[in-house]
């Protein structure tokens, strides 16, 4: 049995580390509202955006564009998104373990991966996956030209053939305690996706649809990796404060079952003691 000692250590201990959760979970709160304010900042002017894509792409009668080209998705490049330190939850784990599944998935194509974030970065290059390229400890300075640096590289390896097919694996934001696991299509951008954005309406484009759509396309795709970086982030901060408030709430539950047990286990003590007393002093008047 542990002794008092031991008992009041093992308490401490817990408390100190209760409250390094609880400062965690704060910071985590912090970071979360700056999150959420570039998020829904960013996904107006990224939906609106895609809607001109979409308007363009199902107008244009032949688009040239090598972006739009399809081809046999021989060559797979999949974009994980993970996070560059834990205590998160289950934020990365769902991330690597949806990776894998991609890569069963597509286990008759040669596939590669970009690793964004350390953890998945650290997963896969101990298990000696074909990583292409790697962004670690961008979060810790998150800016619109990492967005433009990933999609350069991204658009330079579909150009030039290195791959025919780009999916992103991301955690999407919805709230504090809610992210979705999403894998979505990065390249090629095909006429058939975009079908659904054609309307009745009609505009005036100068100087014509093709030249337009070719210069709005690299914009296109640098603001949605900046929205799949909010989200990854916004997400990263949310899991954080969850499992940091849930570790809170575990150490408080922790502490008060160890503080019942020190005084059940102190009574005890004190109540031998005084039946020891009590014994001998029966044992003395009886000699």
């Amino acid at each position: 049995m542990a002794t008092l000692r031991e008992i009041r250590r093992r308490i401490v201990s817990v408390k100190s580390t209760q409250q390094i959760t609880k400062a965690m979970k704060m910071v985590a709160s912090a970071k979360l509202r700056q999150a959420q304010e570039k998020i829904f900042a960013a996904r107006p002017y990224s939906f609106q955006i895609d809607e001109i894509i979409r308007h363009l792409v199902a107008t244009v009668e032949e688009p040239e564009d090598p972006l739009l080209e399809m081809r046999p998705a021989q060559r797979v490049l999949l974009v994980a998104v993970t996070a560059d330190r834990g205590l998160c939850g289950a934020f990365n784990g769902n991330i690597i373990k949806q990776v894998l599944h991609q890569i069963e998935f597509h286990r008759d194509k040669e596939v590669s991966l970009v690793c964004i974030g350390r953890k998945g970065n650290d997963f896969f290059s101990k298990r000696n996956y074909q990583i292409r390229n790697r962004y670690v400890r961008i979060f810790d300075h998150l800016d619109f030209t990492k967005a433009q640096e990933i999609t350069s590289f991204i658009v330079n390896e579909y150009r030039s053939r290195e791959t025919d097919l780009v999916e992103f694996v991301y955690n999407e934001f919805k709230n504090a305690v809610q992210q979705n696991v999403v894998v979505e299509k990065y390249l090629p951008l095909t006429t058939k996706e975009f079908q659904g954005g054609k309307t009745n309406v009609d505009y005036i484009y100068e100087p014509d649809k093709a030249s337009l759509l070719t210069a709005m396309l690299p914009r296109h795709l640098n603001m949605q990796t900046w929205r799949i970086l909010l989200e990854s982030n916004a997400s990263e901060q949310g899991a954080r404060m969850t499992a940091m408030e849930n570790a809170t709430d575990n150490a408080e539950e922790m502490i008060h079952d160890l503080t019942l047990f020190y005084n059940r286990t102190r009574q005890a003590a004190i109540t031998k003691e005084i039946s020891e007393i009590v014994g001998g002093a029966e044992a003395m008047k009886s000699a």
